[in-house]
């Protein structure tokens, strides 16, 4: 089973407000990715936001520490695999999650957060995130030789309210 989740914890700082709530075409983003992901998994959950899943080991590491949290709970809930996607890409490319699905580890060369994951690394990384203070997404997944998914279409991500009205 795959477990799909929302990276959510960041502090949208370039962005000046939650950009998890913010409106594109009359539907925060958030609400957008979480349909998209009910396509491609079993289940699908929020991480880093209140209410979701906590990330591991402790708040504010980064995507490396939402994907931990995700991969805690995949494995402790009995799903075979997680796939990660950040709240503030509204509209991910079928063949990159299609290509992505195909394989545990893989993740999107262009943006390595977008990625799936088997549930069994959970402790792994909670130990890389301990040794390793840089916490690059890209880093860990060379590492455990994640397999690296090109995409030939762009990948709209919302980091300012330009992109999101660039969309």
């Amino acid at each position: 089973m795959i477990l799909a989740a929302i990276l959510a914890g960041g502090q949208s700082s370039r962005f000046g407000s939650d950009k998890a709530a913010a409106l594109w075409d009359g539907r925060p983003l958030l609400a957008h990715v979480r349909d998209a992901c009910a396509r491609w998994a079993d289940a699908v959950v929020v991480v880093g936001r209140e209410g979701g899943i906590a990330d591991r080991p402790a708040p504010g590491l980064g995507p490396l520490g939402g994907i931990a949290g995700a991969l805690h709970y995949a494995a402790t809930q009995g799903f075979d695999s997680v796939l990660t996607v950040p709240c503030d890409t509204p509209s991910l490319p079928e063949a990159l999650i299609a290509a992505l699905l195909r394989r545990a580890p893989s993740y999107c060369s262009d943006a390595p957060v977008i990625g799936h994951w088997p549930a069994d690394l959970a402790d792994a990384l909670v130990d890389h995130i301990a040794r390793d203070a840089r916490r690059s997404v890209r880093g860990w997944a060379q590492q455990i030789g994640a397999l690296p998914i090109a995409t030939p279409e762009r990948i709209a991500n919302v980091n300012t309210p330009e992109d999101l009205a660039a969309l």
